[in-house]
């Protein structure tokens, strides 16, 4: 079984942070949720910087998809929503507040 270079640049961002892959998805979606925002001048409150986040989190589930079904020969479908909601649930959540008036 042959590591992927996706998955190598994933273990190495791993090891050079010191952070678990959990830790990463939350602040990959924090920070593709901000940054969209920022550059494109978007409230927090807009649909831009969560759809980001949201597509971010889904091309990167579909390239751990297509890992798993080449090394295991099936998809880890219950990991790959495990990590959809890591990356997704805080800028869920912030938008949500701003939606609301509380952020």
């Amino acid at each position: 079984m042959e590591t992927s270079a996706i998955q190598s640049i994933k273990l190495a961002i791993v090891g050079f942070s010191g952070l678990s892959k959990d830790a990463l998805h939350i602040y990959v979606g924090l920070t593709v949720f901000l940054i969209i925002a920022v550059v494109h001048r978007r409230r927090l409150k807009s649909l831009w910087p969560l759809g980001a986040v949201v597509l971010v989190a889904a091309v990167g589930e579909l390239l751990d998809m297509r890992d798993d079904f080449r090394s295991l020969g099936h998809w880890r479908w219950r990991a790959s929503l495990h990590d959809v909601v890591n990356t997704v649930f805080w800028p869920l959540v912030w938008w949500l507040l701003a939606r609301t008036r509380l952020l």
